[in-house]
């Protein structure tokens, strides 16, 4: 397998502690040329959806590499450990549907394995450090040109855990989405592709009723935070290209009670 250059790292670990430190530390001694770049590692604590979503974000800005996601509520049961090739890339991580999302956008699963050789794994491994002792050491290797057969059993690509993708309907005149994802400033991206929102009358300049929970609100759908005044709550098309709710200046989520699978119809006014 060809050498990669660049390895990327997503974890729920936080950042007062040593764990990433450590992770990063275990790659290094394996492929000291080795880049790692930090993509988060303040993913809520063991919020698997938020974790996907944030991967599959980020992972098509990167050149080909090794990706190691490690958001794992299940760390040391009978949940497996996998390595997957998709596109240019390899994801590593725990099969419990973190790393789905990034794999469908990258074209899907081609191989798969499952880590099971445990002569990779560091000696002293711990049941419930996974990142620092399977996956991190499992990962520098297959960057430094290691063959993905070498890590683990093949498994069936159809058997890999995925999470539910999102679903939308338009219907009436209206959109009927979901909340994706929530991100740190509280804007609210929901289930609509930015490329669909123009065939659903979602388009700079209109306004668009929002109704979720019995509540609705009329905002404008515009291009820019800029064109409403701070603490007016709009519509528009976020930084990947999905249909979004904010509040200028504000925290969308916590102010219209909008969270992670809340329906939402859109109805362009």
């Amino acid at each position: 397998m060809a050498r990669f250059h660049c390895l990327t790292f997503l974890t729920d670990y936080g950042l007062g502690d040593a764990f990433v430190g450590v992770c990063h530390g275990v790659a290094s001694q394996i492929a000291p040329d080795l880049r790692i770049v930090d993509i988060t590692h303040l993913i809520p604590r063991g919020d698997i959806h938020r974790g996907a979503m944030v991967l599959a974000q980020a992972t098509p800005y990167f050149p080909p590499a090794v990706h190691v996601a490690v958001v794992d509520p299940g760390v040391g049961t009978a949940r497996r450990g996998v390595a997957v090739q998709a596109g240019g890339a390899l994801f590593i991580g725990p099969d419990n549907g973190l790393l789905s999302v990034a794999i469908a956008q990258a074209g899907g699963a081609a191989r798969a394995v499952s880590l099971t050789n445990a002569a990779l794994w560091l000696e002293s491994s711990a049941a419930t450090f996974h990142g620092r002792d399977i996956f991190m050491p499992v990962a520098a290797r297959l960057a430094d040109g290691m063959p993905l057969a070498e890590a683990g059993e093949p498994i069936a690509v159809a058997t890999l855990v995925t999470l539910p993708r999102p679903e939308y309907r338009i219907a009436d005149g209206a959109v009927h989405a979901e909340v994706v994802t929530v991100d740190g400033f509280g804007n609210v991206q929901l289930s609509l592709p930015g490329p669909n929102a123009p065939g659903a009358g979602l388009v700079p300049g209109t306004r668009v009723a929002v109704a979720w929970d019995g509540r609705e609100a009329v905002m404008p759908f515009v291009t820019t935070f800029g064109e409403v005044a701070p603490g007016e709550p709009l519509c528009y098309r976020d930084g990947g290209d999905w249909v979004a709710v904010a509040v200028a200046g504000g925290d969308a989520a916590g102010l219209l009670g909008l969270r992670t699978g809340t329906p939402v119809t859109l109805t362009p006014q």
